[in-house]
């Protein structure tokens, strides 16, 4: 099936195979097949994950990653969980969780 959404930079996406399964991340760079995500706490910008498109679910939210640091300088993990909580895409904590 054709996800209804391209697979962008700044596009939000879910995870819905592997141990992240059911995380939001944000796009930073996209091949056809393969994308580089991350979301400032499992994986950060300069150790972004590496996954097929396949295994990933866009949503309709598509930010301007240029826009998310509006006081200039390099992007940082910060902003990225920023950006997602502002969207309702803020991660549940659990209990057992040791991150």
């Amino acid at each position: 099936m054709k996800e209804p959404f391209s697979f962008e930079p700044g596009r939000v996406v879910e995870s819905i195979q592997g141990r992240d399964k059911g995380y939001f991340f944000l796009v930073l760079e996209a091949t056809e097949v393969i994308v580089m995500i991350a979301d400032g706490h499992r994986h950060k910008l300069d150790n972004p994950k590496k996954k097929k498109t396949k295994h990933l679910r866009a949503k309709p939210v598509l930010l301007d990653l240029k826009a998310l640091r509006p006081e200039g300088g390099p992007l940082q993990d910060s902003d990225l969980r920023r950006a997602l909580e502002t969207n309702g895409f803020a991660e549940k904590h659990s209990l057992r969780e040791g991150d």
